[in-house]
């Protein structure tokens, strides 16, 4: 019996690999397209609309999380001028973290992970500890990987290219841009 996950999702190159490599492992896996950061709307919207088309071609259920870049801004508040990588991105990932574990938790999901450490420009040291943390908080267990290794970034653009997938040159918000 396979386990159950719920799988934040970035955006659809990142899934690619990400999914293959836990069906692999045994996972279940539903999407979850939740990125109030991504900025501007017309990008949030591309990006959106590649994750539906990525998830129709490999048979993936998915969620949608409200665009809720209201409430993105007011978190972020003040960090505007941080580098790329740095505190306001620490931020933004534990809201996104946050809310992929409470809806895993409201789900009955087994666990729920992240695509985030997929990329290169995403460091796992920081984005596991902060899975762990709102796990802990919301009583559900967060799956900590370093998908970037063995390859997963590499296996990522020639499975986008495979599904022919836009591949964003940013990660998202307007201060990355």
């Amino acid at each position: 019996m396979n386990k159950s996950i719920l799988l934040h999702i970035c955006c659809a190159p990142c899934a690619t690999e990400v999914v293959e490599n836990l069906r692999k492992e045994g996972y279940e896996v539903t999407g979850f397209f939740y990125n109030p950061n991504i900025y501007p709307k017309k990008e949030y919207d591309l990006r959106l609309d590649n994750f539906h088309k990525l998830a129709s071609q490999i048979d993936l259920p998915f969620l949608v999380g409200s665009y809720n870049s209201k409430d993105w801004y007011q978190e972020i508040q003040g960090l505007e001028a941080e580098p790329e990588g740095g505190k306001r991105c620490k931020i933004c990932h534990r809201m996104r973290l946050n809310h992929t574990a409470q809806i895993a938790k409201d789900k009955g999901y087994e666990a729920f992970t992240t695509t985030l450490t997929v990329s290169p420009y995403k460091l796992s040291k920081i984005i596991n500890p902060i899975g762990k943390e709102v796990g802990e908080k919301h009583k559900t267990k967060f799956l900590e990987r370093d998908f970037k290794k063995q390859e997963g970034f590499k296996r990522s653009i020639t499975l986008s290219k495979k599904y022919e997938l836009y591949r964003q040159s940013y990660c998202g918000c307007e201060f990355s841009l």
